[in-house]
């Protein structure tokens, strides 16, 4: 994106915007994994990566060593179309059992919108340590928890990565 991607304008408001606008009716326990000052002008906690260049998982890492809780909603920066309704199944669905809950359709599972157990924090340092970044690989070693939803659905759970799904974005809206 050339830019912070939870920054991204869409619909003339950033992707963070979005995401916290979904998250509000749920909890305002709301932190942000970020090392960038350009997020300042938003009132929560801001926490840098404990690690860093560790994509996805270091934030993970990051998020659940701050936590205080057992179970976290992690949710990546760069989904602009995330709403209060799937958030709220995917946590009304949610086992204990589980050490990670995630959203998955036949083509695709979502491991950046999910439910963390705290408990996971020396797995992933493991992995982070032998550089094993990869998000599924994470999952499948873990007791988890997929929430199958409809093929239509991914696209409200899908991550923006480039000015041209953006822009393929925007066109499926009008």
């Amino acid at each position: 994106m050339q830019s912070e991607k939870g920054l991204v304008l869409f619909q003339e408001k950033p992707f963070i915007e979005h995401i916290i606008q979904a998250i509000l009716p749920i909890t305002d326990k709301i932190k942000l994994i970020t090392g960038s000052k350009e997020y300042d002008y938003l009132q929560y906690e801001k926490i840098p990566d404990l690690v860093l260049d560790k994509g996805p998982l270091g934030g993970i890492y990051t998020a659940l060593s701050h936590s205080e809780t057992e179970f976290n909603l992690i949710l990546s920066c760069d989904i602009p179309l995330i709403s209060t309704e799937l958030l709220q199944e995917l946590i009304s669905k949610h086992t204990q059992e589980a050490k990670i809950t995630v959203f998955a359709s036949e083509s695709k599972t979502h491991p950046l919108i999910g439910i963390y157990s705290k408990s996971i924090v020396p797995t992933i340092k493991e992995a982070i340590e032998a550089n094993k970044l990869k998000m599924m690989d994470l999952l499948q070693k873990l007791p988890h928890q997929i929430i199958n939803i409809e093929e239509s659905e991914n696209f409200h759970l899908t991550n923006i990565n480039s000015a041209d799904e953006l822009n393929d974005l925007n066109i499926n809206l009008i």
